[in-house]
């Protein structure tokens, strides 16, 4: 019985040991973790998803430029190209630094997703072609893929059962 009252107060005592611990690493946490403005992240992003937008509009007015280029293949051609400059600053290390200031107004256009397979793909290329770069790169548009299927599917059933009442 004596044992069984000393090792619950072992118990107690470490529980009680890493609660103090757990609650001094929150408040080191909340020192070192840098402040941030709700309004300036939301600037910030509005304006670097702006910029991205405007960037690609102006490509695809240029692209309409070029004789015989139908709205389609020009739509097709700007689109490659954002993602080829997002994949090209993603290689040389800038579209990082652009994404710590710009926030989600730099992930979530097309060339957020261009940023996040490049990267998979450079952080993971020491493991091989296939087990590194083309495992990693695929972990990341995998669920992308689904949530894009389902979602438009949900959509896309949403839109005819409306359409079929009204």
């Amino acid at each position: 019985m004596e044992t069984i009252q000393s090792d619950m107060q072992v118990l107690a005592d470490s529980e009680q040991k890493n609660k103090m611990q757990s609650d001094r690493y929150n408040k080191f946490v909340a020192c070192i973790s840098p402040k941030t403005s709700l309004t300036k992240s939301l600037l910030h992003s509005f304006v670097f998803g702006g910029a991205i937008c405007v960037l690609g509009q102006v490509l695809f007015e240029c692209f309409l430029m070029i004789p015989n280029m139908t709205q389609k293949t020009a739509m097709t051609a700007m689109l490659m190209s954002l993602i080829f400059l997002s994949i090209l600053l993603t290689g040389i290390g800038i579209y990082d630094n652009l994404a710590r200031v710009g926030g989600a107004g730099c992930f979530l256009p097309i060339t957020g997703f261009a940023n996040a397979m490049a990267s998979a793909s450079i952080e993971f290329k020491t493991e091989g072609l296939v087990f590194g770069t083309s495992v990693k790169m695929f972990s990341i548009v995998g669920p992308v893929i689904v949530n894009g299927v389902v979602w438009s599917s949900v959509a896309a059933i949403l839109h005819y059962v409306i359409t079929m009442i009204i």
